[in-house]
């Protein structure tokens, strides 16, 4: 059985045709494996009062994590996640995202992320263990490698 991972640019992170997202733009580095973003929370993102929703935060590493290996020709999908809260991510200053792949073994992917404030303080960071879909296929963003896009 044949499963398509469907890119049609309504991620919620990064898509650009999605009215409501947060249309994260991210530099890809396949031949190493990471990811880099940046962001900054408005209003309408806090949790509390000048604070951005930590699940918010949260979806932005798993973004990295996943949207990584998609850009990397590599579909899987988010299994289980580790998320640790260090401080928080002030609403109307910049944030940036990194991500990484530490290992490929098999269908089991590991990955890794973390959140960081305009002064290059810990905000959160990330653990994933991701599967990859076996049969799956690519379709759509930047997932096809090289196209302009996104993908979520």
């Amino acid at each position: 059985m044949t499963v398509e991972l469907v890119d049609e640019g309504m991620c919620f992170i990064c898509g650009k045709a999605n009215p409501i997202g947060l249309r994260v733009d991210f530099e890809v580095d396949r031949e190493r494996l990471r990811i880099k973003g940046r962001f900054t929370p408005r209003r309408e993102h806090e949790g509390y009062r000048g604070i951005m929703h930590g699940g918010l935060v949260a979806a932005l590493l798993d973004e990295a994590m996943v949207k990584l290996l998609w850009e990397a020709g590599i579909p899987a999908v988010s299994a289980a996640l580790d998320i640790r809260l260090a401080r928080p991510a002030r609403v109307g200053e910049p944030i940036s995202i990194s991500g990484w792949v530490e290992s490929l073994k098999g269908r089991l992917i590991l990955a890794a992320a973390r959140v960081e404030d305009a002064q290059g303080n810990l905000v959160a960071e990330a653990k994933s263990r991701c599967l990859r879909v076996s049969g799956a296929e690519l379709t759509g963003g930047q997932g096809e490698r090289g196209k302009e896009g996104n993908s979520g």
